[in-house]
């Protein structure tokens, strides 16, 4: 990985801008990527032009700034108890190993003289350095928890017009991938939806890191590596993008799940998450330290940073009243196995990543019968496990939508995974629990073997099957024990283990 020496935003206006914000809140407009705002910049914001106006006309009278209601604080580990020594387990790596601990990897690297960080042996004894105190993170809280998800306060939202309104660099844009030539537009949407990300989200990530939406060409330095995150095989917009989304998950979901920090930066710094954010915030911020060295990022997630860009193109997140992503009391509803009756499938995966690496750890994995290994050929069903309809089947995906209204940000929604093309059920049909939904297979992301990836989402969230709320498949309970893809499934006194493998512990019937 590389990251650019001058580690700045991509645009001229947005650096003038960050510079005199402090002095630009009287009465003179602001001017910025092409609007115009008057008097203090924490208002309501705009919507794009629309495509007969001239963005350059576009007014924006803002409403005074509020200031969101802190987070409980959460205490961070005391550097005095991490253990001096480490002993790498199997399936570790020194990223894994840094972010368990703490630390940076390159002071992991320092500290042991390793060579090679790509090699790690298992039982390797390594030195564990002592974090380097820094003062916290800004408290500033950046967005809402339901403005990261892809919930119900992005349904109406388009990023087609949006884009086409601006006419900026994103809408000339279009690149081949999975086999077909996607155009900017879609490219958010399918990155928005598969990660379950908000796609205005991603579209001020976007334009903040270079003005993708109001810029009319990219900059030169954005023709490989589109957010300026430079890693081999994260060429193009799309794996720039879906790079972004992980991040953003990543930081979400851990925080939500009970994570106290630190953020671990490129140069190794650790820094302590600021008292009183949220998990939304909490995403941003990680997903910038990714990028940026301790100053720049401390800069870039304050007032005068993102946020101003966000604000700007969306309207401050924080004006409107605040929705609830999961409400306090939530039950999930009544699920059945997804198989066949009489079938003997394999309980393969507990616990792990819903999309992408990062995500809540909401999926669960089953193969069908029989002993053949690999991508083979399966003629076993995968059925419905409530009633509803299907919003989204396509790319070994299937998408269906417990509450009925056909939105799979709202309410709860069911994600099948690795569906094969072939008698794959088709949008629009509303099943039954027990109708079929299609094969198991390799198809949609990445997989050694047939089978299928079952989770559930609320409101856009990913729900984790390792958390308050583990999944309920007839009586069936999942746990974790702290590794992806371990795990059990329990039913009385009846306790499965998650297995690559088919053996009478990992078996389970309808």
């Amino acid at each position: 990985m590389k990251i650019r020496a001058e580690l700045r935003p991509r645009l001229l206006p947005l650096i003038l801008v960050i510079t005199t914000l402090a002095c630009s809140r009287a009465d003179q407009p602001l001017e910025f990527l092409g609007l115009k705002l008057r008097g203090n910049p924490g208002g309501s914001g705009t919507k794009a032009p629309a495509e007969s106006e001239d963005p350059t006309e576009q007014v924006v009278e803002p409403l005074p700034f509020q200031t969101p209601t802190p987070d409980p604080v959460r205490k961070p580990p005391d550097p005095r108890e991490i253990p001096e020594w480490y002993t790498v387990q199997f399936g570790d790596s020194l990223n894994s190993i840094a972010s368990r601990m703490g630390v940076g990897a390159n002071q992991i690297l320092v500290e042991n003289g390793l060579p090679n960080p790509d090699f790690l042996a298992v039982g390797q004894v390594l030195r564990m350095p002592t974090p380097r105190p820094l003062a916290p993170s800004p408290s500033f809280k950046i967005i809402p928890d339901a403005e990261l998800v892809y919930g119900e306060s992005a349904q109406d939202f388009s990023a087609l017009e949006l884009i086409r309104a601006w006419n900026g660099a994103l809408d000339r844009y279009d690149e081949f991938v999975d086999g077909e030539q996607l155009s900017g537009a879609q490219i958010v949407d399918r990155v928005a939806s598969k990660y379950s990300v908000n796609p205005r989200l991603l579209l001020a990530v976007l334009e903040y890191q270079g003005g993708w939406l109001t810029m009319p060409e990219r900059a030169p330095d954005r023709f490989t590596y589109e957010l300026g995150y430079e890693h081999i095989g994260l060429e193009g917009l799309y794996s720039q993008l879906s790079w972004a989304a992980d991040q953003l998950n990543r930081g979400y979901y851990q925080w939500r799940a009970g994570w106290a920090g630190p953020f671990i930066l490129p140069d190794g710094a650790a820094v302590p998450p600021g008292p009183g954010i949220n998990a939304g915030t909490a995403a941003v911020q990680w997903l910038f330290g990714q990028l940026y060295p301790p100053e720049s990022w401390r800069a870039v997630i304050g007032e005068d940073g993102f946020f101003r860009v966000y604000e700007i193109l969306f309207g401050n997140p924080f004006a409107a009243p605040q929705r609830t992503v999961l409400p306090s009391g939530l039950e999930q509803p009544v699920l059945r196995l997804p198989f066949e009756d009489g079938k003997v499938w394999s309980f393969t995966g507990g616990p792990h990543s819903a999309w992408g690496s990062w995500a809540a750890w909401a999926a669960l994995d089953f193969a069908p019968p029989g002993d053949a290994l690999g991508c083979v050929y399966s003629n076993e069903w995968v059925v419905a496990v409530a009633d509803g309809p299907i919003v989204r089947s396509a790319g070994g995906e299937v998408i269906q939508d417990l509450d009925g209204d056909g939105n799979e940000g709202t309410g709860w929604a069911i994600q099948y995974l690795h569906i094969a093309t072939r008698d794959r059920v088709a949008v629009g049909l509303n099943l039954t629990r027990g109708d079929r939904i299609g094969h198991p297979s390799c198809e949609g992301g990445v997989s050694s073997g047939t089978h299928f990836h079952l989770s559930r989402k609320f409101n856009g969230e990913w729900i984790p099957a390792d958390g308050a709320l583990p999944f309920d498949l007839e009586g069936w309970v999942s746990a974790g024990d702290g590794a992806q893809y371990n795990g059990s499934l329990t039913r009385g006194d009846v306790r499965l283990e998650a297995c690559s493998c088919r053996f009478p512990f990992n078996q389970i019937i309808r």
